[in-house]
């Protein structure tokens, strides 16, 4: 038998702990794990301005024939304005990638062709599938100092310290904004200085953005990357519209490759496109025409803005009520810092064990590590929430 000596491959720490949510009978069950935004009513919508921009699309399209290897250029075209405000578009090139994943192993597939040796360096902690997908393409990885579990913030010094020995030639994913698991994000400030390191050691940033717009807002989220530009760096970035624009089954992200001249962007992104024809050959074409169409159209892009603008605001009342009710439950935790954090992640400062407590007695499922999607936080289930959360502080200290 071809697969008799294979035993099952463990469960991913995220899509397993989702379905170990669905089969539990518990009624009063809360699933805190994949990141996906919720409303309200715990629904994951379809934006208006999507449902609108199907419409256009069920109307006026006229072919269902292969995209181009990199996508479509309107396309390439609306992810820079969106990143980058559309300057210096000469040394830059978009690829429309399979989501946020697709981006970042196209950039690392690229990249072990052209730094084989290279080490990649990954935030600690980070996404659990970074390490996945750059292990999968060949590349070494090793880590960088980033969240302070006492202080609840970044350990900068140790990150900073760290930057400056990085080799020469190495590659640093940077996630821009709500950085994924943590919520804990760098400051203007500090952003500066990453980016002088990065100038002085001449190591590769590659940057994780696939959260624009749930910050503090779409153009604020991006205004990392101006100085990046201005520092005449290469690098790039792996940026999605799961989130942002709610095309979670689409798959819709992109690659955007920034060289230090447009020559060198267009012989790099040549190679890029022949690592893309080997992997999928050419991306699918409806979440990037809804993307395309949203954007050509001021209307449907100010109604999106206005939709996204919604999400956000909803994600940070959902920060100051759980902080507010834990409070109030008379839980024996400051849990303030978490008003602090950005985005839909959370790093709750729960315990494993307390993070255990709340699956097996509560049947409330968060991730190792205390990460919670603060998305899934409902009015609903608040209560029972913070009740159970003060519980497990005191019964699983």
């Amino acid at each position: 038998m071809l697969y008799q000596n294979l035993s099952p491959a463990p469960a991913d720490p995220i899509l397993g702990l989702t379905d170990a949510f669905k089969k539990d009978s518990n009624p009063s069950k809360v699933n805190l794990g994949v990141g996906v935004y919720m409303d309200e009513k715990g629904r994951t919508p379809i934006l208006k301005a999507v449902k609108q921009a199907e419409k256009i699309l069920l109307d006026s399209q006229d072919t269902k024939s292969y995209l181009p290897i990199a996508g479509a250029p309107e396309y390439g075209q609306a992810v820079q304005e969106l990143l980058f405000n559309s300057r210096e578009s000469a040394r830059m090139r978009t690829a429309h990638t399979p989501g946020g994943t697709g981006a970042l192993r196209v950039g690392a597939d690229f990249l072990r062709k052209i730094r084989a040796s290279a080490t990649v360096w990954l935030s600690s902690p980070t996404w659990a599938n970074h390490k996945g997908i750059f292990s999968a393409a060949g590349f070494k990885t090793a880590e960088y100092p980033y969240y302070d579990p006492a202080s609840h913030g970044i350990a900068f010094d140790r990150m900073r310290e760290c930057l400056k020995a990085i080799p020469e030639g190495d590659i640093v994913l940077l996630h821009v904004c709500c950085h994924n698991p943590t919520g804990v994000d760098l400051s203007p400030e500090q952003w500066k200085d990453v980016i002088g390191i990065a100038q002085e050691r001449k190591w590769i940033p590659f940057l994780d953005f696939a959260y624009q717009g749930f910050g503090k807002g779409v153009e604020e989220d991006r205004a990392v990357l101006e100085p990046l530009l201005d520092a005449k760096l290469a690098f790039f970035v792996a940026s999605s519209f799961s989130k942002n624009f709610g095309l979670y089954q689409e798959r819709v992200g992109a690659l955007t490759l920034v060289a230090e001249t447009a020559d060198a962007a267009e012989a790099a992104f040549s190679h890029v496109k022949t690592t893309i024809r080997v992997l999928y050959s050419n991306p699918s074409a409806h979440g990037g025409a809804i993307v395309t169409t949203i954007f050509r159209d001021p209307a449907l892009r100010s109604l999106w803005l206005s939709e996204l603008n919604e999400m956000r605001g909803r994600i940070a009342a959902v920060r100051k009520e759980f902080v507010n009710q834990l409070k109030a439950k008379g839980a024996s935790m400051d849990f303030s810092f978490i008003c602090r954090q950005n985005g839909m992640f959370s790093f709750s400062g729960l315990s494993d064990a307390q993070v255990s407590y709340l699956r097996e007695k509560k049947a409330i499922y968060m991730v190792a590590g205390g990460r919670m999607n603060v998305a899934g936080i409902l009015p609903g289930n608040i209560g029972y929430l913070c009740e159970s959360v003060a519980e497990a502080l005191e019964r699983a200290p």
